[in-house]
């Protein structure tokens, strides 16, 4: 009898759960996030449980053999150890916690060689060689880099719709963000932008692509930067790839998260970037799904 596995995707905003058995999917549920620095300790706690007691439920399973969750911040202290423990609890007998980029690159890849360029509620670009060596760009979290994500893209159409506002030039940005955050003075916008912990920025990101839509040149600035500057992580993994393990070959490109997947001219913007500047690489012409990989390799650790 094959062996029933489990794969975990713990995104920025929500986390995925599915169960499997001989490469069918038996369940699959969703709740909140499980990174304890976005909602606490607490919250991660209860989300992470009735994500997995409604999974099993679905499934009709009390245990698992393997299980596999792919999590921002996977090396951060106490983060490996409490899901490990959860996953326990849980009667998975063999369990793994590794980044999320790991479970989307080989929900592309299967272990081979390749690049993937993530662009959610935060982005992160890694490669890997054919005998596995890796290198990265960016993701480098929401304050600091995250260029291109959710994140990035509400933070500054923000900042450019002050600029815009202080030049006197049109935008919708301040407006349509005001309405979001209930703010009725730009001075109360700033304020409440400023704030700590402050407003999820990157919950803008689906109202500044509609501006862009629209044509507001705020908003089309801010979505057109977005993609060039993913567009650039890619190359530059392909050169420390090509530069530091001597990879002659071109290896193909593969895109998640809900920026690429959503926003129509990021993702645009960022297939047609990558065809100008690269036009002999290989890109996958679909999103990958990172909860495929935590599938994958959950079967690979039961055997």
């Amino acid at each position: 009898m094959s062996q029933v596995v489990l794969g975990i995707d713990g995104g920025g905003t929500r986390t995925r759960a599915s169960i499997a058995q001989n490469g069918s999917i038996l369940a699959f549920a969703e709740n909140g996030s499980i990174k304890r620095l976005r909602v606490g300790a607490a919250a991660a706690e209860e989300n992470f449980r009735a994500l997995l007691a409604e999974v099993y439920k679905q499934a009709g399973v009390t245990s698992v053999a393997a299980a596999c969750a792919g999590v921002a911040s996977p090396t951060m202290p106490g983060v490996p150890e409490w899901i490990t423990a959860v996953l326990k609890d849980f009667r998975a007998e063999r369990c793994e916690v590794v980044g999320d980029e790991m479970i989307a690159l080989d929900a592309a890849f299967r272990g081979g060689a390749g690049i993937l360029q993530i662009a959610g509620t935060g982005s992160n670009c890694i490669g890997r060689t054919p005998d596995g060596g890796r290198e990265s760009a960016g993701g480098w979290s929401s304050r600091l880099g995250d260029e291109g994500s959710g994140y990035w893209i509400g933070l500054h159409a923000v900042r450019r719709g002050l600029h815009a506002h202080d030049r006197e030039e049109p935008t919708r940005v301040l407006e349509t963000v005001g309405a979001i955050w209930g703010t009725k003075t730009i001075d109360e916008l700033v304020n409440l932008g400023d704030s700590t912990p402050g407003p999820d920025f990157a919950a803008l990101a689906p109202a500044i692509s509609r501006l862009a839509e629209e044509g507001d040149p705020v908003a089309l600035g801010v979505l057109k930067q977005a993609a060039a500057d993913l567009v650039d992580f890619v190359l530059l993994v392909r050169a420390k790839l090509r530069c530091k393990h001597g990879l002659a070959e071109e290896v193909p490109v593969a895109w998640t998260g809900s920026v690429l997947g959503k926003i129509r001219m990021v993702r645009e913007g960022f297939l047609e970037g990558l065809r100008e500047a690269a036009p002999e690489m290989p890109v996958l012409d679909y999103e990958v799904k990172g909860i495929d990989g935590a599938l994958w390799r959950a079967a690979r650790l039961a055997l």
